[in-house]
C-alpha cells in the first residue's frame, strides 16, 4: 500500500499533464487505493475547474454518493477558499497537501475553514507533504511565465 508520499506523487504526476494549467494535481484515495484523479482545468475556460473540485466529483461519481466518507483527498497546493469548503460539503476525512499557499490558502495558511468548529463537518488537513518537490513545480511553472513576457 502507497504511503502519503507515494499518494502525493501521484498527484504531482497529474499536475504535470497539462503545460498550459498552473501544474496543481489532486487524487482522491478510498481504502488504499486512488479512485479519482484530476489536474487543474482552468485555462481550459472552466474558471472552477480546481484540481480538488474535478477530483472530487470524479470520487462521488465513482462511489455513487455525494458523501466521500472514509476518503482523503492529496493535492499538491493548498486548498483555495472555494475548495475548502468543498472538502466540508463533500464529507473527506481528510485533506492532506504539498505547498502552502500564503495568499489565499484555506486549509492552515490563511484560515483552516474545513477545521472550523462552526461548521458541521469538520475535514482534518495536513500539509507540508513533499512540499518542496510540489513547491519547485509551481515556481518552475511561474518562472517560465515570466521569461516568456
Amino acid at each position: 500500500m502507497l504511503t502519503a508520499e507515494g499518494f502525493m506523487k501521484e498527484a504531482i504526476l497529474e499536475a504535470e499533464k497539462d503545460e498550459a494549467e498552473v501544474p496543481v494535481g489532486a487524487v482522491v484515495v478510498y481504502k488504499g487505493r486512488v479512485i479519482a484523479r484530476a489536474h487543474n482545468e482552468r485555462e481550459a475556460g472552466r474558471p472552477f475547474a480546481h484540481a480538488e473540485m474535478l477530483a472530487m466529483e470524479r470520487a462521488c461519481q465513482a462511489l455513487g454518493s455525494r458523501r466521500l466518507h472514509g476518503c482523503t483527498l492529496y493535492v499538491t497546493l493548498e486548498p483555495c477558499p472555494m475548495c475548502a469548503g468543498a472538502l466540508m460539503m463533500a464529507e473527506l476525512d481528510a485533506c492532506v497537501f504539498g505547498a502552502f499557499d500564503l495568499r489565499q490558502g484555506c486549509c492552515g495558511s490563511v484560515y483552516t475553514l474545513p477545521e472550523d468548529p462552526a461548521f458541521f463537518h469538520r475535514v482534518r488537513c495536513t500539509g507540508g507533504v513533499m512540499e518542496d518537490a510540489c513547491a519547485d513545480a509551481l515556481r518552475r511553472f511561474f518562472s517560465s511565465r515570466r521569461e516568456s513576457k
